[in-house]
């Protein structure tokens, strides 16, 4: 692998124990005010600060919003996607734990990613739908049975 993929996947790596973390902390958050989607539209709040003072700091703000207008609709809806992510897990972490919440989250995210690469959805390369691909779905769907056992 080049060292640029090696990269990518330390930072995705990184990413998915961000995720495991935010979730408890998301959950404590929405148990003190009382309400998952307040918690959810709180912790997007603090995240929206944190990126907009990067950017700012990147000096990248005013040539990204010039190049905004020129975007397919749909791209303007992964915020959105990522409110789903945010408020399901701070409404299910104090139920499920954290291990089957990454678990059912990672489920999830194959199930969709399989159907996303087959397609070539959003422009991507389409990559077809094999048995190993298959096989790894599945072994995250016996993780995740076994994490509630």
């Amino acid at each position: 692998m080049a060292p640029t993929q090696w990269m990518a996947l330390l930072a995705v790596m990184i990413g998915g124990a961000a995720i495991a973390i935010q979730a408890p902390i998301n959950g404590r958050l929405g148990a003190h005010v009382g309400d998952p989607v307040l918690a959810a539209a709180i912790s997007f709040g603090v995240g929206f600060l944190v990126l907009a003072a990067l950017a700012l700091a990147r000096g990248v703000v005013a040539e990204g919003l010039a190049g905004a207008g020129g975007v397919p609709w749909w791209a303007w809806t992964g915020g959105a996607f990522g409110a789903i992510f945010v408020w399901a897990s701070v409404w299910s972490v104090s139920s499920l734990g954290v291990v089957t919440l990454v678990a059912a989250l990672i489920f999830g995210q194959l199930t969709a990613a399989l159907i996303l690469d087959a397609v070539g959805a959003f422009g991507l390369t389409v990559r077809e739908i094999s048995w190993t691909r298959l096989l790894a779905i599945g072994f995250v769907a016996v993780g995740l049975v076994l994490s509630r056992l």
